[in-house]
């Protein structure tokens, strides 16, 4: 045997030795971290498998009850919600709890409604923007069955240039204006919509033939 091959199977021995005792060392380690890579992942798949099965198990009961509200079903709408709303997933409790509130509207309980939305709104652990909506939509509902303080009350905060809802929130004071004869109140709140460039088209629309009807009836004067 030559020199050189003597030294090369010396060396390898010497890596296998090297080898065997790093594995002796680190070897349970590496197969626990494995075990537990694999156990993570599944766990995850298997839990995203269950969030994705659950959202779509609450999509439809949510898909049901506007059928049922659609169809002019509403107590038992209002009853497909309320269950949804106890033990939903995701969005959906939240969601339900919102078109609830709507179709008590359509059956007529205007206060229930009203309370159903004040009470949206006062829920600390709702996002700030659908407590907005809901005390707007309040506030709409109050326009017809209600007093001005009860609209701005609701609303007077979200006429700030800042919100995305000062548009609507103007127009809800403008027609509770309009309703109780303060005119001139709720002309200035309607050419201000009008004026906006920033307001959908809609509520800019509407703002300009209220404007336009108050000028011409010579309400405002």
């Amino acid at each position: 045997m030559s020199d050189d091959s003597f030294i090369r199977e010396v060396n390898e021995e010497i890596r296998q030795e090297q080898a065997r005792a790093i594995w002796d060392r680190f070897g349970p380690m590496l197969i626990g971290a494995a075990v537990l890579v694999v156990l993570g992942t599944a766990a995850w798949v298997g839990y995203d498998y269950w969030r994705t099965q659950t959202a779509n198990a609450s999509g439809d009961r949510f898909s049901q009850a506007l059928s049922l509200a659609n169809a002019g079903k509403n107590d038992e709408a209002i009853a497909a919600l309320e269950a949804l709303e106890a033990d939903g997933y995701g969005a959906y409790p939240l969601l339900a709890r919102m078109r609830a509130a709507t179709v008590l509207v359509d059956k007529g309980d205007f206060d229930g409604a009203v309370k159903q939305f004040d009470e949206v709104a006062a829920d600390g652990s709702i996002p700030g923007s659908i407590r907005d909506m809901a005390r707007l939509r309040a506030a709409l509902i109050l326009v017809d069955h209600g007093t001005q303080a009860d609209v701005a009350s609701r609303v007077e905060a979200l006429t700030a240039e800042t919100n995305p809802l000062r548009h609507s929130a103007r127009e809800a004071l403008a027609l509770v204006a309009w309703k109780e004869g303060r005119f001139a109140d709720a002309l200035t709140l309607f050419d201000q919509i009008a004026a906006d460039s920033a307001a959908p088209r809609n509520n800019r629309e509407r703002a300009t033939l209220m404007s336009e009807l108050i000028r011409s009836s010579g309400s405002a004067s």
